[in-house]
Parts: C-alpha cells; sequence; structure tokens
C-alpha cells in the first residue's frame, strides 16, 4: 500500500504581487520524492495556494499512491475542497474545478489543514523561488 504526503504552499509578496509556489511529496518512509519550486509571475496569494497544490497532484499522480494526504496551511482552500465553503472568486473557480479534477483521480485523498510551522518545506521552496 503506497501511501504519501503532499505538502503544498504559494506565496504572493502584495496581494496580488510576485508569487511562487512550492510543493513536496513525500513517500511512505518520509523521504522526500519530489521539490517543486518555481516563480508564476503576478497573482494573488489564493492563486499561488491554488497553483502549488495542482502543480504537486500532478506530480503525485506519477507516484500513483494508494493513499494521499494534501496538507495545506490554507484554511481557505482546506475547507473549499472539503466542501465546508462555496468558492465564489471567479478567479478561484477554474482552479478549484482543476483540483478536484486532480484530486479524484486518486483512490484515497485526505485533505488536512496544518499550521504554517508544519508546513515549512514547502513554505521554504516557495520563498526561495521568490527570493531567485
Amino acid at each position: 500500500m503506497a501511501r504519501y504526503a503532499l505538502y503544498a504552499d504559494g506565496a504572493a509578496r502584495g496581494n496580488p504581487g510576485p508569487a511562487a509556489i512550492g510543493a513536496v511529496l513525500y513517500d511512505s518512509t518520509g523521504r522526500s520524492v519530489v521539490e517543486i519550486s518555481e516563480a508564476i509571475g503576478e497573482a494573488t496569494n489564493n492563486v499561488a495556494e491554488y497553483r502549488a497544490l495542482i502543480a504537486g497532484l500532478e506530480a503525485a499522480r506519477a507516484h500513483a499512491p494508494d493513499e494521499l494526504l494534501v496538507r495545506l496551511d490554507s484554511q481557505l482552500l482546506v475547507r473549499q475542497l472539503n466542501g465546508e465553503y462555496r468558492v465564489k472568486a471567479d478567479n478561484l473557480k477554474p482552479l478549484y474545478e482543476r483540483a478536484r479534477q486532480l484530486l479524484a483521480t486518486f483512490p484515497s485523498v485526505t485533505i488536512e489543514h496544518v499550521p504554517r510551522a508544519r508546513n515549512k518545506d514547502a513554505d521554504r521552496l516557495a520563498n526561495q523561488a521568490l527570493d531567485a
């Protein structure tokens, strides 16, 4: 049984402003198997958060996990993806739909909120791309 954990984070300096994404995929032993660190141009923080998640999910598909634990420090994304909040912002709707499509390709997915302190690696990768 392949269990993986995906941590993703987006960062924007200004809202909107220069933005970047970071994501880390860990295998069942806790080893990092994918790291994403990429500048995405001008975006809002929420757009960056969704883009980080989407990039991480696309990378996770190549590893075909039986179970995927998604951990995000954005309460908005977690609540939207878990069906607690509606997606009201028009610019987030296509990103939400793409994330839902990707999530549906995994046999089992759990989406959890984690404090920023527990999302350090993804946060570091996003900020690294912003600083580059």
